[in-house]
């Protein structure tokens, strides 16, 4: 991936990685969109974001893993199920050599749109 690019839109930001990085990141689009059907998908700070009253979470894929960013109050309340993922203040990496842990983005994803829709 180009890092200085600048995308117009998701797609766009995708097809610029291998097909393999591709797939994953259709897995968790997918998996956002059917979490948060009322989001509205938008490039933000150069990455893949989902919006609903503000950001609800960013992805990005990287060498040997997948950027997810869901803000920190969802990082506090899946402390426990993170546990196995290196983290930061409002950043998991999910490695590329393990299994994608959809129902996880699912779960997080939801928390995200019921603290969002609270605010």
């Amino acid at each position: 991936m180009d890092k200085k690019k600048e995308f117009k839109n998701v797609d766009e930001y995708i097809a610029s990685f291998p097909k393999s990085k591709q797939n994953v990141l259709r897995e968790i689009r997918q998996v956002v969109r059917e979490s948060a059907p009322q989001a509205r998908e938008v490039i933000s700070y150069k990455m893949p974001a989902f919006e609903l009253n503000g950001i609800l979470v960013w992805y990005a894929a990287f060498k040997n893993h997948i950027g997810f960013y869901p803000k920190t109050g969802a990082m506090e309340a899946f402390e426990k199920e993170l546990s196995g993922y290196e983290t930061s203040k409002g950043t998991i990496r999910f490695p590329l050599s393990k299994p994608m842990p959809l129902e996880l983005i699912r779960k997080i994803v939801e928390y995200r749109v019921k603290e969002t829709l609270a605010d």
